[in-house]
């Protein structure tokens, strides 16, 4: 009882006691969801229809991409064409997802049936990326595709060099198929858009008349230029009055952000030139006397290696191929500097034969227990073949088909590194004659192969190319860093940047409307941490040094100087402004020279008023009128000729683009063009559909498209 009555004094400090035990425990919780859901904004990566995408689902999809282009041929992409690609694939998923949405409220699905028509058909251009294209009528092959599938379901495991090779065709035709029922379901959204605009033939009619009248007329113009800017008064009323008008042209549909920004390039010096060129002379040296030379490219860290078999001039950069026909074989040329791509080069022209692009061949792999009981084997299956035996018998006896392939240049020619075997094999498929035999012998086996055809003979180079950047010594880039950093720490806000920097050697620049779809700030290469330091900056906000660039030799420092949020540009904006006031500087010239263009009733009046008069042909209502005296296309002036009778002078003055018009029509006649009434009809047609292409620009606004790619890439 004495406890319990002790429990009982102090039950208001053990209930604060639990109360705040309990709260932390739920304060800890929440803390821990919040931060989960953090972590997981974090790893998105944008949201379309209110569905947030993951930073791993749109990596994925870029894999699968960047593997097709691999298996196309397209390897060794450099980070423009890396940016370009994931460009790609963020606009097409976002535009499937927005019209698949449309779709999914319309019932609209593309059937296997659909699917299979379009095989059949063959002639898609996505489908012409495949394998399995017929080389003699240069159609997709859809029984092609099924025996590979039926062999990819039963082969696969046979042989691992094939299994391989056939599971990257098999990914790659995955890749395809999805990618071609996206593309049919949105040409089948934009079919059933396109049916919604008719044509009739009356408007066809109609149409075709506008196209074909032509005027001839006399034409005097008052150029806007004609008028001193200092003689038109402004008023703030006319601004505002004027932007009213126009708002709808300054709304934005994503934050953009205004920057003040110092650029500091790292050179090579002089003496850091000289090194480099005495490097050179004695990469040239040893490529010269070398008679074979893969250790010299090697050891140089040339960004070209050296694989030691013919291949394209496509396989080199442009500035060496340029070089190659005009090298004699044997011949070392350099050291050559190229500014587009600042680097010093020396080449050497190995060797130069005309061999085929394509050879389609045929191989059986050969193994043994030994390397000997290989070569063993492999000569009697040689000797067999050699004397009749049929190649398919003997390859599936070895538990293979002896397919048919083709080798193409493109297969090989962008490889960085290759051992001896593989350029010895290679270099025997392109040299050997039509249904020639040999027997490769390899480490691990030999190759039985058979050429059964060559094609399309081209030029083909082994090349030995020493190529690397001018680059700068830690010296030079030690000095130009530090007396950066010292210009940063001295210079701390926006206003000290701008007014020192010229005094310390340096410029500030300005980009307008940064916004986060863009992969880079100002053109600089690597500066996504700038990006994602720029998006979370306030106004005047200056960002620390960072070292960004191609290989690191830019030094950035970067100043939020102003941000445009999502909705409309005030009539403060200094740009909005600008094109305000550049529209109200043309009313207000308008005027004035309809005032001095009244009461002229004649080409001759309104050249003594002192219009430009020169005679245009062939006017039509169709098309805008260009005015060689003011050098801008006029649709309004088109539209008055049109309504205004031969013979008749222009009743009102014109208002235009660039000036203001008077007119006298000369003659009205029809042109050669006949009249057809479905073709107008199609074409009236196809010309509402571009009026409408808008639509996905609209459907794209109201799907909340949120793009945060520049946190990641």
């Amino acid at each position: 009882m004495a406890a319990l009555g002790k429990i009982r004094s102090r039950g208001i400090t053990l209930i604060a006691i639990i109360g705040f035990g309990l709260f932390a425990f739920i304060a800890e919780e929440a803390f821990r969801s919040c931060e989960s859901s953090r972590n997981n904004q974090r790893q998105q990566i944008g949201e379309v229809l209110g569905e947030k995408i993951s930073y791993e689902e749109f990596a994925k999809q870029v894999d699968e991409a960047q593997e097709a282009m691999k298996l196309m041929g397209q390897e060794n992409l450099n980070d423009d064409q890396i940016n370009q690609l994931r460009d790609q694939v963020w606009q097409s998923f976002v535009q499937y997802q927005i019209i698949k949405n449309e779709c999914d409220k319309l019932g609209l699905t593309v059937t296997d049936d659909e699917m299979q028509n379009v095989l059949n058909e063959g002639t898609n251009q996505m489908l012409l990326s495949t394998p399995f294209v017929n080389r003699q009528t240069g159609r997709f092959d859809a029984n092609q595709l099924k025996q590979f599938l039926a062999q990819y379901k039963t082969q696969q495991n046979a042989n691992p060099q094939a299994a391989e090779q056939m599971q990257a065709i098999y990914k790659y035709w995955s890749y395809v198929e999805k990618s071609l029922r996206q593309q049919l379901l949105i040409q089948k959204y934009n079919g059933l858009l396109g049916h919604c605009f008719l044509s009739n033939p009356i408007e066809a009619k109609m149409s075709f008349g506008e196209e074909s009248e032509e005027s001839q007329i006399q034409l005097a113009a008052y150029p806007y230029t004609t008028v001193q800017d200092a003689k038109v008064k402004i008023s703030d009323s006319d601004l505002k009055s004027k932007y009213d008008e126009m708002k709808s042209r300054f709304q934005q549909y994503v934050e953009s952000r205004d920057i003040k920004y110092v650029d500091v390039q790292i050179n090579a010096s002089a003496a850091d030139r000289a090194a480099l060129m005495k490097q050179f002379n004695g990469y040239a040296k040893d490529l010269a006397a070398a008679a074979d030379p893969t250790e010299v490219v090697r050891k140089s860290t040339s960004s070209v290696p050296y694989v030691g078999i013919p291949v394209g001039k496509e396989a080199f950069p442009t500035d060496i191929a340029q070089k190659l026909d005009s090298m004699s074989v044997g011949q070392t040329l350099g050291p050559v500097e190229n500014a587009q791509d600042n680097t010093l080069n020396v080449v050497k022209l190995v060797a130069k034969a005309q061999l085929p692009d394509s050879v389609k061949f045929r191989a059986i792999q050969v193994g043994g227990a030994t390397p000997d009981e290989a070569h063993q084997r492999a000569d009697s299956i040689y000797a067999a073949l050699s004397a009749g035996a049929d190649f398919a018998t003997i390859a599936k006896k070895y538990g293979q088909d002896g397919q048919e392939q083709w080798l193409t240049t493109r297969q090989y020619e962008y490889t960085n590194s290759m051992d001896k075997e593989t350029q010895g094999y290679l270099k025997s498929l392109l040299t050997m004659g039509v249904n020639e035999m040999k027997n490769v012998a390899l480490t691990q086996g030999n190759l039985v192969v058979q050429v059964l055809d060559r094609k399309n003979m081209i030029d083909k180079y082994t090349v030995a190319v020493v190529k690397r950047p001018i680059d700068y010594s830690k010296e030079t880039r030690g000095t130009i860093f530090n007396k950066f950093s010292s210009f940063a720490s001295a210079n701390q806000t926006a206003t000290d940047i701008v007014n020192n920097a010229a005094k310390n050697g340096y410029k500030v620049q300005e980009a307008k409307d940064v916004t986060t779809a863009q992969h880079n700030l100002a053109g600089i290469h690597s500066t996504r941490d700038a990006m994602k330091w720029l998006f979370d900056a306030n106004e005047g906000d200056v960002s620390k040094m960072y070292e960004c660039g191609e290989n690191g030799n830019n030094l950035l420092i970067v100043i939020c100087d102003k941000v445009h949020p999502i909705g409309y540009r005030s009539l403060d904006d200094p740009q909005v402004k600008e094109l305000v006031k550049q529209e109200v500087m043309r009313d207000k010239k308008a005027e004035l020279l309809i005032a001095k263009a009244k009461g002229a009733n004649s080409m001759a009046a309104a050249k003594a008023k002192g219009a430009m008069v020169q005679s245009v042909n062939q006017v039509t209502f169709a098309a805008p009128v260009f005015v060689q005296a003011t050098g801008a296309s006029e649709p309004a002036l088109s539209g008055a000729v049109y309504a205004t009778k031969p013979g008749a002078f222009s009743s009102h003055p014109v208002k235009g683009q660039a000036g203001v018009y008077q007119f006298q029509v000369v003659k009205r006649t029809k042109n050669a063009a006949k009249f057809d009434e479905k073709q107008q009809e199609m074409k009236l047609r196809q010309k509402s559909m571009q009026y409408a292409g808008n639509f996905m620009n609209e459907l794209y606004i109201k799907a909340g498209v949120v793009d945060n790619r520049y946190l990641f890439f």
